[in-house]
């Protein structure tokens, strides 16, 4: 059976509509799909190859955008963290370090609009290890230093970069976050953590619970990715957590949009800030991207994707889904058929999580399948596509995702997104935050005509069997609870053609009548009042 996958790769044309509008047609047999002509609203190139895995520095190779011409040493910043920052071949600094590190040096509060990829985690960080070196911050200080991001992958990636950036400097570093183990970060924060980075539940647990916790000398504090936090359910938290620290203190918030959560996060947390936004801000996505879309019926959406990852093995590439049922059927699916393929979604371990996570960065080629837990912040080396097999729920959550590409040294990446038929109003919500996506054409007539095979794999094999319908499922269960009703009904899908794309003849039986969860109801009252996003 993985035979007649595999080898089935050039079958007779499937007839079907495309929907292309353009007169370009791309081969998906060649290594890549090309642009077309007609709507080339292409981007720039940048970013700055660096020794260490700074989510955000990035150098414009054009010199328009992002790269500035100051230098790190033309701060006041002393020896030991500029003698880092040059082994690390940090130089120049990007618009955002230029703009953020000068008022920071000089203690006042900062509002920063950056998306990412603009250089945000040196902007904050560089500032807040130069105040506690300064003034000889010690452990028996406690916490003088505090650094909240919204996930664990993130957390560690800033502390990673921290550790960097502090080698050579006398204060400590620690990170709290969920999913690690508990008591040896009481242990740590008890002896003293100078810089410490954290999620928010876990830093609340410990500030309410861990006894010898010290954080009143608190000097610098740093909300990163605010609208993320926001976004997945830490208002109550960040409300508490702010109102536990000490009142004296530095505060830095970054956020690549600003919602109604946001500034009111932003009111109470800083005093009298200094808004600060890099230029070009009025492209949402990063320069040096390349992205589009495709126009695909539901039942030849795995037969392309599978056809676009077999053609590029030698690529490196992340692809989104909706749910983590999803990238865990489609993971066993695809490597069962010899595509090796990695995932990462919410429902792994914490430790195989990171083991995938830096597997996957010291990988030159590879796949990597995940939901929109990995979409924001981390940093992965040279990705060369981001492909969303499934369309986010929220429209900005596009923007963090084709924000995993377009690094590394040439500063370039493509970026795909697949969209039924119905789903193009999509589109309008992209254009209302100034992404400017060009149609991808392909040759129908060239996608692996695999659907037989795959249908008489989900049949006989008991595992992926039940594996599929559980994806399947999930993936009616996101549609059901998408934000934007207007376009993503699931009604209106033809569950026939859906299910094919997982391997059924048949569609399984789901109940489309269920009553949303209070945690999406939440969710979708969130999204209706603050991140409503009209055409």
């Amino acid at each position: 059976m993985i035979n007649s996958i595999t080898k089935n790769s050039e079958s007779s044309p499937h007839t079907v509509n495309s929907h292309t509008t353009n007169s370009h047609s791309t081969d998906l047999h060649s290594t890549d799909l090309n642009i077309t002509n007609s709507n080339s609203h292409t981007t720039n190139s940048h970013t700055n190859d660096s020794h260490i895995n700074d989510n955000d520095v990035e150098m414009n190779n054009n010199g328009d955008v992002y790269f500035s011409d100051s230098l790190f040493s033309d701060f006041e910043i002393s020896e030991p963290i500029l003698k880092a920052l040059t082994e690390n071949n940090f130089i120049k600094t990007t618009e955002i370090q230029a703009k953020c590190i000068p008022p920071l040096l000089q203690g006042k509060d900062v509002l920063g609009k950056a998306k990412t990829g603009s250089g945000k985690t040196l902007a904050f960080l560089i500032p807040m290890a130069e105040v506690l070196y300064q003034v000889k911050f010690m452990p028996r200080n406690g916490t003088g230093g505090l650094i909240i991001s919204p996930t664990r992958e993130l957390s560690l990636q800033i502390f990673e970069v921290g550790k960097e950036i502090c080698k050579y400097l006398p204060q400590t570093l620690g990170l709290v976050m969920g999913g690690a183990n508990r008591k040896q970060e009481e242990f740590k924060l008890v002896k003293g953590v100078n810089i410490l980075i954290a999620t928010p539940g876990r830093l609340l647990d410990h500030m309410q619970n861990t006894k010898g916790f010290v954080y009143k000398n608190l000097m610098v504090f740093v909300i990163d990715e605010a609208d993320r936090i926001l976004q997945i359910g830490f208002e109550q938290e960040m409300n508490q957590i702010i109102k536990l620290l000490p009142k004296n203190r530095q505060t830095s918030l970054f956020s690549a949009t600003h919602t109604s959560n946001v500034d009111d996060l932003a009111r109470l947390s800083l005093k009298s800030p200094i808004f600060l936004q890099v230029s070009g801000m009025e492209n949402a996505t990063v320069s040096g991207l390349e992205q589009g879309y495709v126009v695909c019926e539901a039942e030849n959406r795995f037969m392309l994707l599978y056809t676009f990852l077999k053609k590029n093995l030698d690529k490196k590439i992340m692809v989104f889904f909706s749910s983590c049922n999803s990238v865990k059927f489609h993971d066993e699916l695809l490597n069962y058929v010899d595509i090796p393929v990695k995932c990462i979604h919410g429902k792994k371990k914490q430790t195989n999580r990171l083991t995938t996570y830096y597997s996957f960065c010291k990988a030159t080629k590879g796949h990597l399948l995940c939901t929109d837990v990995a979409a924001r912040g981390l940093d992965i080396p040279k990705v060369d596509w981001i492909v969303q097999y499934d369309p986010p729920d929220d429209p900005k959550d596009y923007i963090h995702r084709v924000g995993r590409t377009a690094r590394g040294a040439e500063g370039k990446g493509k970026a795909i997104l697949f969209l039924m038929p119905e789903e193009l109003g999509f589109l309008h919500y992209l254009k209302s935050l100034n992404v400017t996506i060009n149609k991808y054409d392909f040759n129908l007539s060239k996608i692996a005509n695999v659907q037989i095979q795959l249908e008489k794999l989900i049949e006989k094999n008991y595992h992926l069997n039940r594996s599929s319908k559980e994806a399947y499922r999930s993936y009616l269960h996101a549609y059901m609870s998408h934000s934007l009703k207007d376009i993503f009904n699931v009604h209106s899908l033809d569950l026939k053609r859906v299910a094919k794309s997982f391997g059924f003849s048949t569609p399984p039986k789901v109940d489309l009548n269920t009553k949303p969860s209070n945690r999406t109801k939440s969710r979708l009252l969130k999204f209706n009042k603050s991140n409503q996003i009209h055409k």
